[in-house]
């Protein structure tokens, strides 16, 4: 079979439905290939599903109205055309690359079964198969491993403790969530999550994970030390999809590689989303999927002018729930100064609040928020317009007091 579209976006996620929407409202319309049976969902949510806060119908997202499910197995630049596992063909005048990222797994002994598979009780946290079957396995008490400090493991190691899991959380880092947040802030998060009954351990390699008829039972630290563990999390990072991109010869790094245009080295081949590397940046968040998507969805309609020049993006996490589980935290830029940088700071023990900025050369460079987060949207604005700030410091001990601006 074979049937034919203008655009073609092989991918249901974020990225992909936003771009088909855009499209659509554009008068472009696009066909969608899912390989996921769910309609489409907004994956940042994934962790609120997993603490028993929203239920998937919450998190899905409005699915497009060229949305077909399969799994795309190949791309035959020369014919273009995609092929799918069932064996459709499916022509395309423009294909999109909206193909997202993989778990990342650790080379960890016992991770896997010698067939390959995942051992019973230990569970990637990426989809939301992914969520449902580590939501039915968790039951009060249970004794639960999360593998990495990160904003996945440090989500997901929260809503386990929520639904009455005993949690450890292993970080090999000195801190946990090291990439967006300084030293004070990453204290805060720990006493939350300590808060909740969560034991955390930072500078902890896990080397093994232990099974018994098939099932995990416990993992084993670098210094021989064993923890029991029923489920075990692992929560490293993610990896771009580029899989079906290399096999169809197109240039990739780390990512798909794409110019401003979001073009990859063939010109009938545009990528977005988790996959896309622009400017030697492998974004792997939500705001810039959404910018990319938006900006394609211009250049595709007929707006030659439009381009990407890359996001300058706020890593913000809201952990909803009366307290303690309640935590909103937001970190954007270089939050650990340089020498010679200038850094405001106001903290509140009591109230579990801390709020950080970084100026360099009179501008705003990086701040990080725990607690209240009434400031953000301010900060955000003064650092993303990045505008010298007036040097008297008035204005700015405003931007960092006034909960007026998110």
């Amino acid at each position: 079979m074979t049937s034919n579209a203008r655009v073609v976006v092989i991918g249901a996620g974020l990225a992909g439905v936003t771009l088909a929407r855009r499209l659509g409202e554009l008068g472009t319309p696009a066909l969608v290939v899912g390989e996921e049976e769910h309609r489409p969902y907004n994956r940042v949510l994934l962790a609120e599903v997993l603490a028993g806060r929203y239920g998937p119908d919450v998190i899905a997202l409005p699915e497009p109205a060229g949305l077909v499910r399969g799994r795309v197995t190949g791309i035959d630049r020369a014919r273009r055309t995609v092929h799918c596992a069932d064996g459709r063909s499916i022509g395309y005048g423009t294909l999109v690359l909206a193909t997202g990222s993989n778990p990342v797994l650790p080379p960890l002994r016992g991770l896997f079964t010698t067939g390959g598979e995942l051992p019973e009780g230990v569970h990637a946290f990426r989809t939301l198969d992914d969520c449902l079957r580590l939501s039915a396995a968790v039951r009060p008490g249970v004794q639960a491993v999360v593998v990495g400090g990160g904003l996945l493991g440090v989500s997901a190691a929260r809503a386990l403790a929520v639904r009455g899991a005993r949690v450890v959380l292993a970080q090999q880092a000195e801190r946990l969530m090291e990439r967006q947040l300084d030293p004070g802030a990453s204290a805060l998060v720990e006493r939350h999550l300590t808060g909740l009954g969560v034991e955390v351990h930072t500078e902890c390699r896990v080397r093994d994970v232990r099974c018994v008829g098939g099932a995990v039972r416990s993992v084993e630290l670098a210094d021989g030390y064993a923890l029991d563990a029923e489920l075990v999390v692992p929560a490293c990072g993610v990896r771009p999809r580029t899989r079906l991109a290399e096999d169809a010869g197109l240039a990739v790094d780390r990512g798909v590689l794409v110019d401003d245009e979001l073009r990859t080295s063939d010109p009938h081949i545009h990528a977005v989303g988790d996959c896309a590397q622009h400017g030697g940046t492998v974004y792997g968040l939500a705001a810039p999927a959404l910018e990319q998507a938006g900006v394609l969805a211009e250049l595709l309609a007929g707006k030659d002018t439009a381009r990407y020049t890359g996001t300058r993006s706020l890593t913000r996490l809201t952990l909803t729930g009366p307290a303690p589980a309640g935590l909103d935290l937001a970190a954007f830029g270089e939050t650990v100064p340089l020498p010679g940088d200038d850094v405001v700071q106001l903290a509140d023990a009591t109230r579990g609040t801390y709020r950080k900025v970084v100026v360099r050369d009179d501008r705003l460079v990086g701040g990080v928020l725990v607690g209240e987060l009434g400031t953000v949207g301010a900060l955000a604005r003064a650092w993303e317009g990045a505008e010298p700030l007036p040097t008297d410091g008035g204005p700015l001990l405003h931007l960092l007091t006034n909960d007026g601006g998110s």
